[in-house]
């Protein structure tokens, strides 16, 4: 039996020291809530992780239709609705010379 890193032996001589020193009503005690605490971890731990995983799908999602409305403006030979007038500016007069 290995829990942790520590071997059979060695957790029974911790179960052996804890009982001595809280006493065996406190052991119940502590046992109880150690485990209510861990298994309130195991929920939190859980939920977080059933949300990121929800928010990723729908990022997903969106990210797919974007991409399947930009693939049908492509097809259909649309120029992007971003503003296109910036690529074509013109420099005219005679200070704007290339050097």
């Amino acid at each position: 039996m290995d829990f942790l890193g520590i071997g059979g032996l060695e957790l029974l001589l911790i179960l052996i020291v804890a009982l001595l020193v809280v006493g065996p009503g406190k052991i119940v005690e502590i046992s109880r809530t150690l485990g209510k605490t861990v298994n309130a971890f195991k929920k939190a731990a859980s939920e977080l992780t059933t949300q990121v995983t929800k928010e990723l799908e729908e990022e997903k999602k969106a990210a797919s239709e974007l991409a399947a409305q930009v693939n049908q403006e492509i097809v259909e030979g649309k120029k992007p609705s971003s503003n296109s007038d910036k690529n074509d500016m013109t420099i005219s007069g005679s200070d704007n010379k290339v050097k």
